[in-house]
């Protein structure tokens, strides 16, 4: 195995594990925000998460520079854009369905990098991107897919995850990783703020219990520092578009952290979508030899 190809497989595994961890607190997000407003969460999330970034990068702050402070705005917005249409979209039409058009980034990615950004996708990266949509929609689909405003609100969400993957690939290559992410935190965090105090009743004044307490600090560290550095320091050695196959695991490790922990129901449609995506990761990491 070639340094290269070893350098691309770690990264491959370590955003594995950023799918798994989003995956696992998928359901201590969902217990909290059943008593806390959605952008007021991700307000105390981001908050905390740009705190705990600004103490790990301190030694970059040399490298601030006005790249770094624009790409990271642009990601930032790119990302919080993601997180308010989905939200925004659960209000239309089930969180089934919005799961799955979420989830349908993972084509577009290929199609903005080929199209846009003219970056080769390799055969089998495509069948696994192909194969990863068929899975999701196995594996979340519970309703009847039509167009309606949830459902643009839905690929709306997928197009701006989209494009923060893309764009996460080429900024990451041109400035430093750290102040990178610490200006996308920042971003998401002001905004958040601001459609918080705009549209919720309550954003500092908050019941905190038990359960939003596990749940911000648990998502602040694991769900966001370590899952978006570990993103956009790995994105300089594979291509966004593995990236987003490699992503379409973590619905896979919330049904099964959901099925065990959380005494949730998977049936046997479900089970299959779930093998399916495990197929297309294993498949996207062959490359043929004329490729």
């Amino acid at each position: 195995m070639t340094k290269k190809k070893l350098l691309e497989f770690r990264a491959d595994f370590l955003l594995l594990t950023v799918a798994i961890a989003w995956g696992v607190t998928f359901l201590m997000v969902q217990d909290a925000i059943k008593t806390v407003p959605v952008y007021a969460f991700l307000f105390w999330r981001f908050g905390i998460a740009t705190i705990l970034m600004a103490i790990i990068a301190y030694k970059n702050y040399n490298e601030i520079n006005k790249e770094s402070i624009i790409y990271g705005i642009i990601l930032g917005i790119f990302l919080f854009s993601g997180f308010a249409t989905q939200t925004f979209g659960l209000a239309y039409t089930k969180s089934s369905i919005i799961a799955f058009l979420t989830g349908l980034n993972v084509i577009i990615v290929p199609f903005l990098a080929f199209v846009i950004f003219k970056q080769h996708v390799r055969k089998m990266v495509f069948i696994g991107s192909i194969l990863a949509s068929t899975g999701l929609y196995l594996l979340t689909m519970s309703g009847k897919l039509t167009i309606g405003t949830g459902e643009i609100l839905g690929l709306l969400c997928a197009v701006f995850f989209a494009l923060q993957i893309v764009f996460t690939d080429i900024y990451s290559k041109k400035v430093n990783v750290f102040m990178l992410v610490l200006f996308q935190f920042l971003t998401v965090t002001v905004l958040s703020l601001l459609f918080s105090l705009n549209s919720e009743n309550t954003t500092f004044n908050l019941n905190f219990d038990y359960t939003f307490l596990k749940a911000v600090i648990v998502t602040s560290i694991f769900a966001t520092v370590y899952a978006f550095l570990i993103q956009t320091y790995m994105q300089q050695f594979t291509t966004p578009t593995k990236t987003a196959i490699i992503f379409a695991m973590e619905p896979v490790s919330a049904g099964i952290f959901g099925y065990f922990i959380g005494n949730e129901f998977l049936s046997n449609i479900q089970i299959i979508g779930a093998i399916i995506i495990l197929l297309a990761v294993l498949l996207a990491e062959i490359k043929l030899k004329k490729e």
